[in-house]
Order: structure tokens, then C-alpha cells, then sequence
């Protein structure tokens, strides 16, 4: 099959068939990186399968449009967005430098905060010291926060929040959850909806993450090529999980609408735990609003999840280029392929039987659909250890303990 004709900035498609008898050349080196559409300057995440090539991704083309990392758990997908932000972290002044913000469900990304080449530039954050101010909050957001929260009962809320923050613009303290609570109290409106409202404001104040302001203060930490991380390992609870994202979301896309903060890449791990595909998810809509309009103002999203299926088919379908690793589960690998046009039946089975650390990549950031080796990350995690070595450092330990208690 003619995929094209190679030209000098780039390569034209083509319909028709090469000539009888014309010589076939094996197309290598810079010739073949162009053709693929690798840039020189761009990010360096593998090697061309059966290739000695570099695979270097244009920043643009990756991000502008989204990414989706898909893969059974244990195949890579971690290890891919860990190389990801490792290039970012490398790109210097005048290279084009975006933040990044990692939402880090298992504490898998920690470590990058200690190499000393990212000294200053990475920050790591524990979810359970996070803290939404609550001016910054709105009926809407709140609506969002309680489900069940009708929109009269937000309009009414709305209306106390702008005599607070009216209080506050003439001098007043900046207000927590009991202010709000004291001034619903104060507030002239139905019996009803005051006992709704304090019911489910109680509720909230009682998750522990709400106070008078936010902290961290996110325009205060993110610049170019700066990382933050946020380590929600310490956290259970699944709803203030989706109650920080939801909020961190919107946030950072106010900031970015206003120019606040530079261009940003959202890494979301676990993404089908904030934007499922059926079920009701207090985050939801906030990815789903990120995934529609973030290109506009060069706010990306990348989705990890090893559930394809039961992610928001509105964020999966968002992402134009998606890397996929092994994947065997057969409804995941039908979701991946009815949401991509590029991948036919043939290359889903391929995706079935790909080793650990390879990935097919399809969409905006290549030309055409590319198998490559995703290279080892250069800070590999500290979990990162065989269950042969973890259970021989355990022996070592334990025998180091037995010696020491003899004297």
C-alpha cells in the first residue's frame, strides 16, 4: 500500500498505485522521521518497533487535542505518562514549556519531586492538606458538590454568597462554611430550603477540605515547565476525591481563561473514577467541560484509566491521539475501536497480544498508526521492584532485626 509521497515539508497523500518495475527504496533515518511526522524538538517517549528511531512527538500535535494512555493495569501506562512528564521536565527556556499538573491517585509519581534535576520545579502536594476556599465558590459549584441540590434552592444560595462576598469587597473577612451557614440562618427564605441547605452545608464542612481560602493557591505555584502533583494516596474517600478534582478543574480553566497561569497538561489517573461512563460522578462534568473547550485556550487533558469502557465516551472521544498498551479485555478493546476510526479489528487483536511497554499510538501526534517501545522512565518509582527482590529485602530486614535484638 502507497501511504504517500515525501516532499520537503512533509509528505502528500496518494490514491494511486506506483508504477511496474519502479525501484522500492527502504525508507530510514530523518527521511522516515519526517514522513511519520516526529519532530526533532519534540518529546522523546520510545523507539519505532523494529526500528533503531527515535519516536520524538511534537508538543503541539500530542496535547492540543488531548491524549488518552489505555491499558490493562501492570502494562505501562503509568511507566508512559512518568516518561511524558519527565520530557516536559527536561524542555528549557524557549523550547515552549507548559505546566503540568498530575492528579496522582496511588502515590506512583512522589519520588520525581527528589531527583535532584528537578529540584524547585516539582512539587508535591497530599491531597488530605488541600483546601477549597470557599469565596471562590458559587451556587453552581455547589449544585455540582450536592446532586441532589435543586437550582431554585442554588438560586436562593447564590443570593447569600453575593451579600458575602458584597461584605467582603467593602472590607470584610474572607468567609468559611459556618460564615455561609450563619448567614443562610440570618437569610430571609422559605423554612424549607434553610434547613436543606444548612443540612447539606453541614455535610460538606464535615469532609474536612473547605476553608476561607484556597491552599495551596494554585496561580502562586504554577509556571513553565513547572510540575505539580497531587498525592490523593492518603485519601479514601472517593467523593472528596471527586469533590477536589471537580473543583481543581474549573480552576485551573478560570486561571487559564484569564491568563493567570501558563499553558497546562492535566494528567488524570484512574480517569474512569472522575468521569465514568453511566454512573453519576461529582466530577464528571467538569473533565467533560475540560475535554470540549480546553483546546481554545491550550489547557490539555490526559486520561489514564486501565477501563476504557467505562470512561465518559464525551472525554474518550475528545482525545485525538490515543496511546493504548495491552489490552485484553474484549469489551474494552470493542470501546477502543468504535471510538477510534483508525483502529480496525486487526490492529485490536494486535493490541490483545502487545508486550508489556509497547504501545500502538493513532490520532493528531502521527501520521499514521505507529506500535513503539515506550522507553523506561530515567527516575523508575520505588515501588518498582520485582516480588522476588521486595520479598528478599523483607527477609534481609527481618533477619537484620533478629541479629540486633541478640545484644
Amino acid at each position: 500500500q502507497v501511504l504517500g509521497v515525501l516532499n520537503g515539508s512533509g509528505f502528500d497523500r496518494v490514491s494511486y498505485p506506483p508504477s511496474p518495475g519502479q525501484q522500492v527504496y527502504r525508507l530510514e533515518g530523518e527521511s522516515l522521521a519526517s514522513f511519520l511526522g516526529f519532530n526533532p524538538d519534540g518529546l522523546e517517549i520510545g523507539q519505532l518497533k523494529h526500528y533503531s528511531l527515535p519516536v520524538r512527538l511534537d508538543l503541539t500535535r500530542l496535547f492540543q487535542k488531548h491524549v488518552a494512555i489505555l491499558a490493562m493495569s501492570g502494562a505501562g501506562k503509568s511507566f508512559c505518562a512518568r516518561t511524558m512528564i519527565e520530557e516536559l521536565l527536561k524542555r528549557g527556556p524557549g523550547r515552549g514549556r507548559p505546566a503540568a499538573v498530575l492528579v496522582d491517585v496511588h502515590g506512583e509519581y512522589t519520588d520525581l519531586a527528589e531527583a535532584p534535576e528537578y529540584q524547585g520545579r516539582v512539587t508535591v502536594i497530599r491531597g488530605n492538606k488541600m483546601r477549597i476556599g470557599v469565596p471562590e465558590l458559587n451556587g453552581g459549584d455547589f449544585l455540582e458538590f450536592v446532586p441532589d441540590m435543586s437550582e431554585m434552592q442554588a438560586r436562593e444560595l447564590q443570593q447569600v454568597i453575593s451579600e458575602l462576598r458584597r461584605r467582603m469587597r467593602e472590607g470584610g473577612r474572607p468567609y468559611g462554611l459556618r460564615e455561609l451557614m450563619d448567614a443562610i440562618q440570618e437569610a430571609e427564605m422559605n423554612s424549607n430550603t434553610k434547613a436543606a441547605l444548612l443540612a447539606w452545608l453541614y455535610n460538606l464542612q464535615s469532609l474536612g477540605i473547605f476553608d476561607s481560602f484556597d491552599d495551596p493557591a494554585l496561580e502562586s505555584l504554577l509556571s513553565s515547565g513547572s510540575v505539580i502533583i497531587l498525592d490523593f494516596k492518603p485519601m479514601v474517600s472517593l467523593r472528596k476525591k471527586q469533590i477536589l478534582v471537580s473543583y481543581l478543574v474549573r480552576r485551573l480553566f478560570e486561571l487559564r481563561k484569564r491568563e493567570c497561569i501558563p499553558p497546562f497538561i492535566l494528567f488524570l489517573e484512574e480517569a474512569h473514577q472522575f468521569a465514568p461512563s453511566e454512573d453519576r460522578a461529582i466530577s464528571k462534568s467538569a473533565i467533560e467541560m475540560l475535554a470540549r473547550e480546553g483546546r481554545k485556550f491550550s489547557a490539555s487533558l490526559v486520561v489514564i484509566s486501565q477501563r476504557p469502557v467505562r470512561l465518559s465516551t464525551t472525554v474518550l472521544s475528545q482525545a485525538g491521539t490515543n496511546i493504548i498498551l495491552r489490552m485484553t479485555n474484549p469489551y474494552d478493546l470493542e470501546h477502543i475501536r468504535r471510538s477510534s476510526e483508525a483502529i480496525t479489528s486487526e490492529v485490536a487483536q494486535s493490541i490483545s497480544s502487545l508486550p508489556v511497554g509497547e504501545a500502538l499510538i493513532v490520532g493528531e501526534a502521527v501520521n499514521f498508526p505507529l506500535f513503539v517501545k515506550i522507553r523506561k522512565p530515567e527516575h523508575l518509582p520505588r515501588g518498582s521492584i520485582s516480588f522476588e527482590e521486595a520479598s528478599r529485602n523483607y527477609e534481609a530486614r527481618e533477619s537484620q532485626r533478629f541479629a540486633d535484638a541478640q545484644f
